[in-house]
């Protein structure tokens, strides 16, 4: 009878040590933190945001946008980013966007022809029912990284973007 009972015990414990292995190795991929995306999960383990906020708001746009245009083999891409501009952008300034593509042959919202492999928003400032963002795109990765700066009005009633400006 201890021997049953030995190995009954013995059966159980390995049971218990696989799965508990088996938890811990997949945790990680249920997690998104699979080793070729682990340097980039840990950049950015946190996000949160308000509706409420133009920061927000300009922040999930050209995330939003960035990520439709960066999938360009995705046939609903195109779509999406002109619903986004559609949705966040005010009539007038898509009215811009529009002209500075035409004459400049380049995306209106980035000011350039490629994609950005970084974006930062940052609140800049408010005033005449304004507010002021500040976006950063990255082109590169590395110490010598190329970046480029567009200052992103938006409307604090409508919420809507209302302006974008290249910063020198």
């Amino acid at each position: 009878m201890s021997i049953r009972m030995g190995n009954r015990k013995t059966f159980v414990a390995a049971a218990t040590i696989t799965a508990a292995l088996s938890l811990a190795a997949v945790t990680p991929a249920l997690a998104g933190t699979t080793a070729p995306h682990s340097a980039r999960s840990a950049a950015a383990s946190t996000v949160q945001g308000d509706p409420r906020s133009t920061t927000t708001r300009v922040a999930n746009f050209y995330g939003a946008y960035i990520d439709s245009i960066w999938n360009n083999e995705d046939p609903a891409a195109s779509a999406n980013a002109k619903a986004l501009r559609a949705f966040y952008l005010s009539a007038a300034a898509q009215n811009k966007v529009a002209a500075y593509e035409e004459s400049e042959h380049a995306d209106g919202i980035l000011f350039a022809q490629n994609v950005p492999v970084k974006w930062k928003v940052t609140y800049t400032g408010s005033g005449a029912g304004h507010a002021t963002n500040r976006v950063t795109l990255t082109w590169s990765d590395g110490a010598d990284a190329q970046v480029s700066k567009i200052d992103v009005q938006s409307d604090l009633s409508t919420l809507k973007i209302t302006g974008l400006k290249q910063v020198g």
